[in-house]
């Protein structure tokens, strides 16, 4: 038997041992060699994939929409002189909390860092705009017009258009008190609702935006006498519509100490009635004496008469003295915009005045108003009217590779179409031409360009519709090719 030898390192000395050959390389039972004849119930468990109660992931064609939807509000800020900025997600705690209400403070999601730090996740975009204001004043220079589109978060109850995170579109200006700035906050809001529906370049006209001043309903309690407890007041106020009258005068009586006279008094000015002329010659009879009252009424004719000014039809904004918004910080005008025929939904873009917010980050005043549209709130309620187009796509043209002779031909092709403005995706396989237009139907392209090698000796293509399942025979040369192709477009 042939022998070899070790070094023996675990005796107290080394030494040397003849052992068989075959010995040496013969596999004894070892711990990794147990765990890989285990059973199946030893395996690793797989991680279930889910996402949490209140959180969501956005397929293509949620998302194409959407983004569809972002730009065309995007495109309406700049047309007014808005710039983009950008803040953390995550702010001192101090940043947040207090800056809205009791129930956003509930909702906050707060924790202490890995440094110790107690810290929360925006709620708003509003808040962390203020903190930025202060911040960075010096070099902005007022006034100052921002927009900014990103996700917040608040731990409340799900339901139907409402979620635990979502995106807000901001727009604000700061640095000025004119009610002008105020007016162009109406106009921006008005011309974003306008552009909502994605199916046409028409303007969309079923909505309200609902308008009232924080200077009335501060006024109405002045002259009450209960101006030192204005907050739990107007937050009994705001649930006018959800719980009824009796309701807000019995929470007024248990968190405000008010009377029950005082109570039905401030309904009586937040239940004014008729057309926007008669509302405002109501309130100027109820607030007569108080300064504040009268300024919030002159600051809403003013509104209202410059809208109409600016060619926004009659009825599209509507005086409604009930609203008192949920955040403590608004100080003059409030806005609050309703879908006609999804009420429910509540309002899908609100915003308003709010003159002291940023004294808490700095001596410089700096007034500012502005306005969010609530993305989400508002998918909820366009999907719910079916105004959602739905697609996977992102290019109206699908270039499938029917014979894998012409790759290079097709990678040109869709190349010099890319080139002159129209998208195509290309099918990276030659597969069976009734599986690439059954992948481009389910997608949602609105062309397939067929090019088979019978049409490239022919130097022709077929341009497929779609949708009707009809089709031409279009030159293949890059200006036959492109201007069939933007006429079938533009014939949709």
């Amino acid at each position: 038997m042939n022998k070899r030898f070790y070094v023996d390192r675990g005796a107290s000395r080394s030494t040397v041992k003849f052992v068989p050959f075959p010995l040496l390389f013969h596999r004894q039972p070892s711990e990794s060699n147990a765990v890989s004849q285990s059973s199946p119930e030893q395996k690793k468990k797989l991680i279930e994939p889910r996402t949490l109660k209140g959180f969501r992931d956005f397929l293509p064609e949620a998302m194409i929409p959407r983004e569809r939807l972002i730009e065309r509000v995007t495109k309406v800020y700049r047309n007014y002189g808005f710039c983009p900025i950008d803040t953390p997600v995550l702010e001192y705690l101090e940043i947040l909390s207090g800056k809205g209400s009791d129930e956003t403070d509930k909702q906050l999601y707060r924790f202490k860092d890995s440094g110790g730090r107690e810290v929360g996740m925006r709620f708003d975009l509003t808040v962390p705009f203020a903190r930025f204001s202060a911040q960075h004043f010096a070099e902005l220079g007022v006034p100052f017009k921002r927009y900014h589109l990103a996700k917040v978060w608040r731990g409340e109850n799900t339901q139907a258009g409402r979620y635990r995170e979502f995106m807000q579109c901001d727009f604000d200006t700061i640095g000025t008190t004119s009610v002008v700035s105020d007016v162009e906050t109406a106009l921006v809001i008005n011309d974003v609702m306008e552009r909502i529906d994605l199916r046409t370049e028409d303007s969309f006209t079923k909505f309200k935006v609902r308008l009232n001043s924080r200077k009335i309903l501060n006024g109405a309690l002045e002259k009450l006498g209960l101006s030192d407890r204005a907050v739990p007041v107007l937050r009994a106020l705001d649930k006018l519509a959800k719980v009824g009258p009796d309701a807000v005068v019995k929470e007024m009586t248990e968190t405000a100490s008010a009377t029950e006279e005082q109570g039905r008094a401030i309904l009586e000015i937040a239940s004014a009635q008729g057309s926007n002329a008669e509302i405002l010659a109501r309130l100027e009879a109820l607030l007569a004496g108080s300064e504040l009252g009268l300024e919030g009424v002159a600051d809403l004719r003013q509104i209202l008469e410059s809208v109409a000014a600016a060619g926004v039809p009659d009825g599209r904004f509507v005086l409604d003295v009930s609203i008192a918004r949920g955040l403590d910080y608004y100080t003059g005008a409030i806005f609050e915009t309703f879908l006609d025929d999804a009420q429910k939904l509540g309002s899908v873009c609100s915003g308003g005045r709010y003159d002291n917010l940023a004294e808490l980050y700095t001596k410089q005043k700096l007034p500012g108003v502005g306005a969010s549209l609530g993305l989400d709130r508002l998918f909820a309620g366009l999907e719910e009217l079916n105004m959602i187009e739905k697609t996977a796509a992102t290019v109206d043209v699908f270039l499938p590779m029917f014979d894998a002779a012409l790759s290079v031909d097709y990678v040109r092709i869709a190349s010099g179409l890319r080139k002159r403005g129209i998208g195509v995706e290309l099918y990276p396989e030659a597969k069976k031409l009734g599986q690439q237009l059954k992948y481009a139907d389910k997608k949602g392209f609105r062309f397939a360009l067929v090019i088979g090698s019978d049409e490239a000796a022919r130097g022709v293509a077929n341009l497929k519709d779609l949708k009707s399942g009809g089709q031409i025979e279009v030159p293949l040369d890059a200006d036959g090719l492109t201007d069939a192709i933007n006429a079938a477009l533009s014939a949709r």
